[in-house]
């Protein structure tokens, strides 16, 4: 499972012009989902986004997560991210997961995180035309992996 994490002011997805999450300070998290993710890769994902220490305490230093600032988590499917580049200028999706893998992992993934962040995870529509607006606080910007903990 791969993630890009954004640290936004404000956050919001539309489908067919009609927004279907928003937030206001909080995170923007894409998610890519592949075969071979589990339900541990879900815990450990969610575990990582929700406290994940990069908003700033009253020093101003990063040392804060989302559920010390009492913020939101706006969630949204993309399997972009399993883009293979390596080979020629068309990125191949093979990795990726089919829908009918991914859609139950990505709502595993929404419960996940309702319950480790204690709230509702607005979301997008998994495999809609999403527009996705924000504002990139810092700009703060995390890439994590769960088959590469680094």
């Amino acid at each position: 499972m791969r993630v890009v994490i954004q640290r936004v002011s404000e956050a919001s997805v539309k489908v067919d012009g009609i927004i279907t999450g928003a937030i206001q300070k909080g995170l923007l998290v894409l998610v890519g989902i592949e075969d071979a993710d589990t339900n541990e890769d879900i815990e450990w994902i969610s575990s990582k986004i929700v406290n994940l220490r990069i908003f700033d305490d009253g020093a101003g230093v990063m040392n804060l997560c989302v559920k010390d600032i009492d913020g939101e988590v706006l969630l949204v499917s993309q399997f972009t991210l399993h883009a293979a580049t390596k080979k020629g200028n068309r990125p191949s999706y093979i990795k990726a997961s089919k829908p009918d893998v991914a859609i139950p992992m990505y709502e595993k993934l929404i419960l996940q995180l309702k319950n480790d962040l204690g709230k509702e995870i607005p979301t997008g529509v998994f495999g809609a035309d999403m527009k996705v607006q924000l504002l990139n606080d810092g700009p703060v910007t995390i890439v994590m992996d769960s088959k590469n903990k680094e």
